[in-house]
């Protein structure tokens, strides 16, 4: 009976093995289903509203592409830090949340046809008598880790160096900037424009000013495994035919003012 049971037991496990296997080695389109990774605190693009439901821009938009395509879709949370290391160990099958095309995330991902674009803004507080990036010599100025801000700023060495300490403060979320900025700790956040007028829309007061510079334009498009290509093009398909036809100009302006 022992013998029995052993064999079970090796024999279940042989099959477990095999079917897992089976399943890594389908392909997304064959799967019929994708899950997309986010950051659910980065309004508007996908966040959990005040029901704890994940919505936004970026949401709709992988929504609708699914059902295009006769596919599930599914929304996992990942620490944004870690987006690159979560879409190249297969735990989730796409980034498509406000993901920046920089060319260093170009060396890991295979990105799609770009949707929509961005820009890097300065904000500051209204009484803080910052207008320009040379006042901010000397000062504490935040972003989101590994984010594209953080790129686009480590891109101007000059002006890190200037910074307190020679260094950019980083947190796990854009919110987290907002906060520490309406502390004072933060003299000037760096974040995108999309999520920062989204999030100053949103506050009952007007303490925030928009600089006039910048750290310059990008663009939003989704994120794939470089091995990817059948999948990365079926939604670059679907959003050319969302944009024909206006569905995505309609999921536009529901989150997006012109």
């Amino acid at each position: 009976m022992k013998k029995i049971g052993l064999c079970f037991c090796l024999l279940s496990v042989l099959l477990f093995g095999c079917q897992k296997e089976t399943q890594e080695e389908l392909s997304v389109m064959e799967k019929k289903s994708f899950v997309v990774g986010l950051d659910d605190t980065f309004a508007p693009m996908g966040f959990k509203n005040d029901d704890g439901e994940i919505v936004g821009f970026d949401v709709e938009l992988a929504q609708e592409a699914a059902k295009h395509l006769g596919m599930e879709v599914t929304f996992q949370n990942i620490d944004w830090d870690l987006k690159e290391s979560e879409l190249a160990n297969g735990n989730i099958d796409c980034i498509w949340n406000g993901y920046s095309v920089t060319e260093e995330r170009q060396q890991q991902v295979l990105f799609s046809d770009p949707y929509l674009d961005n820009r890097q803004i300065i904000i500051v507080l209204n009484d803080s008598g910052i207008t320009s990036k040379a006042d901010l010599a000397g000062k504490t100025v935040s972003v989101q880790k590994n984010s594209s801000a953080y790129e686009a700023v480590m891109a101007d060495s000059e002006f890190v160096s200037s910074l307190n300490n020679g260094e950019l403060v980083q947190f796990d979320t854009n919110n987290d900037c907002f906060m520490d900025l309406e502390a004072q700790r933060s003299d000037a956040i760096v974040v995108d424009e999309t999520l920062a007028r989204y999030y100053m829309r949103q506050q009952s007061n007007n303490i925030y000013t928009v600089l006039e510079e910048d750290f310059g334009k990008e663009s939003y498009a989704v994120g794939f495994r470089k091995s990817d290509e059948e999948f990365c093009s079926a939604i670059n398909q679907v959003l050319q035919e969302m944009m024909a036809d206006g569905t995505f100009d309609t999921i536009k302006a529901k989150w997006f003012d012109e």
